[in-house]
This record gives structure tokens, sequence and C-alpha cells, in this order.
């Protein structure tokens, strides 16, 4: 059985993929497409989401165990088949390729081809350029209104215009030798 994926991304509109991949293949096989259909190095935490009704974020599937004390099961790619997780056409997944800026690609199956397979998984269709991989952080905070710059510029005086050596003067206060905590 084969998936057959279609990628978009909300930052790129004429950006769209086309996967077919085997149906028990594992999302690190998957992983591992997307990167070679979008010339992205494979150097980030990346990790796939499935989702419920709609977008409805559901089971992450990372690339490295995450180590996390939660009741919920961790899943990671190597060891995750497509078919364990997927079943349905329509069925949408998030693919996080930069993480810190929680940038990700929106994935549709299109459609699951019965009685065929694959020898590897191959890009059936491809347009436009793909996002940059990862931008940095000047780049986020020019183009998302919600986060904002630091509220304190660190090379500036953190205590402002209005205290001077003077104000720092510690004549006249009492200070004990001791310790205050004794």
């Amino acid at each position: 059985m084969i998936f057959r994926f279609t990628l978009i991304s909300d930052e790129a509109e004429d950006f769209m993929r086309e996967i077919q991949i085997n149906a028990d293949a594992t999302f690190l096989d998957f992983h591992k497409t997307i990167l070679e259909a979008c010339k992205y190095a494979d150097d980030q935490m990346t990790s796939f989401t499935i989702c419920e009704n709609g977008w409805e974020k559901c089971q992450e599937i990372t690339l490295e165990e995450m180590d996390t004390e939660s009741d919920q099961d961790s899943y990671i790619m190597a060891e995750t088949c497509l078919d364990e997780f997927l079943e349905d056409e329509k069925q949408h997944l998030l693919y996080t390729y930069d993480p810190l800026a929680d940038r990700n690609f929106f994935i549709e199956l299109s459609e699951i081809i019965t009685g065929k397979s694959l020898k590897a998984p191959k890009v059936s269709r491809s347009m436009g350029e793909a996002p940059r991989q990862t931008i940095d952080f000047d780049e986020l905070f020019a183009r998302n209104p919600l986060v904002s710059e630091p509220a304190i510029d660190l090379d500036e005086d953190l205590y402002g215009d209005g205290i001077s050596e003077e104000d720092n003067d510690l004549e006249g206060l009492d200070i004990s030798d001791g310790n205050p905590f004794e």
C-alpha cells in the first residue's frame, strides 16, 4: 500500500511537494524524503504531529527520544511506521522543520493506493521553492508582531539615567559585621 502526501507551507504560497511512500515505511524514512525534497540539512530536532478534527494536535513523533515523564506515550521516528497512525485519506499531520521558530509544513494524506508498493519513496510533484529551513530571531521579531524585542537593552545601564555614583553611597547605613542569617 502506498500513501500519497501533499505538503504545503503558510510561508510560501507557491510551495507544494507531493510525496509517495510505502505505508509501512517509518516516519524517519518520510522525514528524510522531506529533507531531500526541500534541500534541507539534517541538523534540526524535527517532529511530526498527528492531527485530528482538522488541525487539532494529537500525538507527536520526534526524531530523538525526548525523555519525558508524562502519561502520554512517546514515539520516535525510527521506530514508528506511518500505518501505525495513518489510516484515512484526508488525515492531517504537521511536520515541524524549524522547532525554535515553530515553523511547520501542513501535510495531508491525499490518497491511499492499495495493492502497490514502491522500491523507495519518491517526490511525485514539486512546485515552488521551499521556505528557508531556519530563520534567525531578529527576522522572527521583525515578521511577527506578537513577538516583541527584549524589554531591556543589555548594552545600556540597567539602572537607567536616574541613579548615579552618589546614590550608591553606603555611608550612614548600619551594616553589621556578622552573618545576618544566624
